[in-house]
């Protein structure tokens, strides 16, 4: 007997992500031991080696809660018995700088960057599903987010692949069912300290309950949609950037008057790159710091410069708008 209709969905969905590998390539799962990211380990195990990939698996133990260190040994002995090899279980220390969640992910991405580099992957598969991006969409419009964060997570970026984006959550969990396999529930899923948590328990359910089904979807599907908008943006801005820049000038600074005269939408793209260049973290890069910095150019008045993010400070000289580290 075939695989269980879930089984195969994910597998169908990891298969379509790998076909542009070559032979030999390695590619590693970050698998937290949830039913996503298990589903994913899976379906990864199965379908590398028959497309003559390897096939290995990272899991991250952040030490905040209590017996951690024994659940990541755990998990990583249950991906090797998958079949994925190499296996690493890394341990990160989680900073207190930025929030709990936000300094979790920064710890656990430099662990996942740190593998990857290491074994030569040639991809990084997350296990985030449609049901995390339809969240996700939902929290940066909470706050007030632009077009380019509503755009939600991309499918594809650097050595990162998702190629679980257009499938359920409930099937990730069914398809651990059909194989056997127990996933580790997360109590920071359902603690409602956490923003995400209660919009997955109450938000998303309310939703559902007043709009009928398919709010996921097309929460999802919206992403999308923004998200090739702010790619076409972004090329454009990417363009003019370096035609607001005299050559041979200094890199750092971009001609005012030409930016004026850009549709905003362009201008402020320019700026936020400008600014990330010269340093600042692009995560802690605020619409209302790119909204200072606009202002330097449509409402000049001789004002002060202004301090961002990752001690970069914007200021306009000159006719043009400088940032310095």
């Amino acid at each position: 007997m075939g695989p269980s209709p879930a089984v195969a969905e994910v597998r169908s969905a990891v298969r379509a992500c790998l076909s542009d590998l070559a032979a030999g390539d390695l590619v590693l799962a970050a698998c937290s031991g949830g039913a996503d990211s298990l589903a994913l380990a899976a379906a990864l195990a199965f379908v590398a080696p028959r497309a003559g990939l390897r096939a290995g698996g990272v899991t991250v133990d952040h030490g905040l809660q209590a017996g951690s260190a024994e659940r990541a040994a755990d998990l990583a002995a249950l991906l090797g018995k998958l079949g994925l090899d190499p296996v690493r279980a890394v341990t990160v220390t989680v900073t207190t700088q930025a929030g709990p969640e936000a300094a979790a992910r920064n710890a656990r991405y430099a662990a996942l960057d740190r593998a990857a580099r290491e074994h030569q992957a040639a991809a990084v598969l997350l296990g985030h599903t449609l049901d995390d991006q339809a969240e996700t969409v939902l929290l940066r419009l909470a706050r007030g987010s632009g077009g380019r964060s509503l755009a939600g997570m991309r499918a594809r970026r650097g050595v990162y692949r998702r190629p679980l984006l257009g499938v359920r959550r409930a099937t990730t969990a069914a398809a651990c069912a059909g194989l056997g396999l127990r996933p580790w529930q997360d109590p920071h899923n359902s603690d409602f300290r956490f923003a995400r948590a209660r919009v997955r328990h109450q938000v998303m359910p309310a939703l559902e309950e007043a709009l009928g089904h398919g709010v996921a979807e097309a929460l999802a599907r919206t992403a999308s949609q923004l998200r090739a908008d702010a790619d076409c943006l972004d090329d454009l801005a990417f363009a003019e950037s370096g035609q607001s820049r005299e050559p041979c000038s200094d890199p750092a600074g971009l001609d005012a008057n030409r930016l004026q005269a850009l549709p905003a939408a362009i201008r402020t793209r320019v700026l936020r790159d400008a600014a990330t260049m010269a340093g600042c973290p692009p995560g802690a890069l605020a619409a209302g710091h790119v909204e200072q910095i606009d202002a330097l150019v449509t409402c000049w008045h001789g004002q002060r410069w202004v301090d961002l993010p990752g001690g970069v400070r914007a200021r306009r000289r000159d006719g043009k708008v400088w940032f310095t580290s």
